[in-house]
């Protein structure tokens, strides 16, 4: 009797051992893929001016997974590696905390189980994680900030506009060095309270999105049931926000959220990860005319890699989703918002950047509006709304 308690409890202990051990690289894998693809054909123009592109993503939810980020990897779509040989210099690493079942473009009720606490518990994230949706960002905000202390000559965490200038300054010295930032990926990370807010902040998040799939206190998701606008704890939190000098992503947010958040706020707005409307119809993209009003206030809108916001996930479709967007809102207002990492399936992975650069040029963009798009926007946007120190 007792030996077989024993061999039932140690059949337990390696159950529990392999679950912990192989389940979130599993899930990973199964999740973060590739659509298999033959090389891209990339021509030597395409590779040269590629190699002088300095390029920024606005949105990649690598932080999430149970990976080293300064390793490389056969599975997922971004670790500093495949950053480097895709010529990346500067990723906004966005913090998942809470995702409905099915990821619904079209409604998602906010009761919908959520994906993230699994997940969470199977990764063996701390217990105060499990219930807390403000400490699964600032968990995976220290996943951030322990890369860039381990991996200080690959990757650097920005903060600031000083911290953007010495950036620039040792990118310009080490072409290989990664720049990092940390945004929030819906503002119900801040489990309902003010002083969440500066609580984030303090953690280094200097962008935060309003919603994700679903409504929350702040008001209406893209993608809930409610097609609320601004809440007045919305309107509360993004004063607060904004008084941080922490940048307002409407990605996911309702149109009535986006034209509120536009009366409101004296700054411009981000988009992070979307396509047009006008270039692929799908309940993923806001309208075209939304898209203007916020370029008109100084906005950047940044497009995502995957089907649900161009229409398809290949290099080509991504380039003809940029052109479309600088016929419509100007090249200005233009830039990279992959959503890497985030239960996308993209047609190539960061390290084959490049094929874009290709597509564009195929496409007949200038040259000058590549390296706009392709990252100059961005770093002119972070370097008006950073903090200044």
């Amino acid at each position: 009797m007792k030996k077989t308690a024993l061999f039932i409890l140690v059949l337990l202990v390696i159950l529990f051992i392999g679950v912990f051990s192989f389940a979130p690289a599993y899930v990973d894998r199964s999740i973060n893929w590739v659509s298999p693809h033959t090389p891209y054909a990339v021509s030597e123009r395409a590779k040269t001016l590629h190699s002088s592109l300095l390029i920024g993503d606005w949105h990649a939810d690598s932080a999430l997974w149970d990976r080293d980020l300064s390793k490389q990897y056969d599975y997922g779509h971004v670790d500093i590696p495949r950053m480097q040989q895709g010529n990346m210099a500067l990723q906004m690493f966005t913090t998942v905390t809470k995702s409905p079942a099915g990821l619904n473009f079209d409604r998602n009720e906010t009761t919908t189980r959520d994906n993230i606490t699994a997940l969470v518990v199977v990764q063996g994230w701390p217990t105060k994680t499990w219930n807390s949706l403000t400490e699964r960002a600032i968990f995976q905000a220290e996943k951030i900030h322990d890369l860039a202390r381990r991996d200080s000559d690959n990757f650097m965490l920005i903060q600031s506009q000083t911290d953007l200038d010495s950036f620039l300054q040792r990118r310009a010295l080490n072409p290989s060095l990664i720049g990092g930032l940390l945004g929030t990926e819906g503002s119900h990370a801040l489990d309902g309270n003010l002083d969440n807010i500066q609580r984030l902040h303090d953690k280094g998040f200097r962008m935060m999105s309003l919603q994700h799939f679903f409504d929350n206190k702040l008001g209406g998701s893209l993608h809930g049931v409610s097609d609320l606008g601004l809440t007045e704890f919305g309107r509360l939190a993004i004063t607060q926000m904004l008084a941080l000098d922490i940048m307002i992503d409407v990605s996911h947010s309702s149109e009535s959220v986006v034209r509120d958040t536009l009366a409101l706020s004296d700054q411009p707005l981000l988009v992070s990860h979307t396509g047009f409307q006008g270039h692929c119809q799908s309940a993923r993209n806001i309208s075209d005319s939304l898209m203007q009003d916020i370029a008109e206030q100084g906005g950047l809108i940044a497009i995502g890699f995957w089907d649900g916001a161009v229409c398809d996930n290949t290099p080509k479709a991504v380039a003809a989703a940029i052109n479309y967007g600088i016929q419509l809102v100007g090249a200005d207002h233009v830039a990279l918002g992959s959503d890497f990492d985030g239960a996308i399936i993209p047609g190539f992975d960061v390290s084959e950047l490049v094929a874009i650069t290709h597509e564009l040029l195929e496409s007949g963009v200038t040259e000058p509006q590549i390296r706009q798009v392709m990252g100059e926007n961005m770093v002119q946007f972070l370097q008006k709304n950073l903090p200044k120190y």
